[in-house]
């Protein structure tokens, strides 16, 4: 199995728009199979291929709630539910600082499943917030783009180390 790492805040490719994948392969399941290694050693509840490296639309989360486990490529919000509340966000590429993000509490996402099945998932409050959070990643955006500009000074000094730090 290839050995991933993770890229933190600062790395250009966080801030790229994923190339989405035409075929599921089994270096697309091996892939996978890394991501959810780094996620859980990291004590992540959610990893997108951006944060090892890869600009593939490919993200992995696992609640640890029952049935809220799932690994998707090609994932796209198709719905959002109208309620949109707070929820204290964290990021294994911000390892250690939180933000409060205003989220829709219920969405749909559509994508792939690792056999290369459609699936569709629906998400209601934490669920719902992870996935947004992961997809996002995908497109270049990280969750300190979505505090308000209050909460974002207050990260600013933890914030600027990691951009001093950057990987590249």
């Amino acid at each position: 199995m290839k050995k991933l790492r993770l890229r933190y805040l600062g790395d250009p490719v966080l801030r790229r728009k994923s190339r989405t994948i035409d075929k599921i392969s089994a270096k697309t399941r091996e892939t996978i199979e890394a991501m959810w290694q780094v996620m859980y050693e990291n004590n992540g509840i959610g990893l997108a291929a951006p944060q090892v490296g890869l600009s593939q639309r490919i993200v992995v989360l696992d609640t640890r709630e029952p049935g809220e486990k799932y690994a998707i490529v090609n994932p796209e919000v198709v719905w959002q539910g109208k309620e949109i509340t707070p929820l204290s966000e964290g990021c294994l590429s911000v390892p250690g600082l939180e933000g409060e993000v205003f989220r829709p509490s219920e969405v749909r996402v559509s994508g792939y499943d690792p056999d290369g099945k459609r699936i569709e998932v629906v998400g209601k409050n934490l669920l719902a917030k992870v996935l947004q959070h992961e997809i996002d990643h995908l497109y270049g955006v990280m969750f300190v783009d979505h505090v308000s500009s209050e909460e974002l000074e207050r990260l600013k000094p933890e914030l600027s180390k990691f951009e001093a730090h950057a990987t590249v």
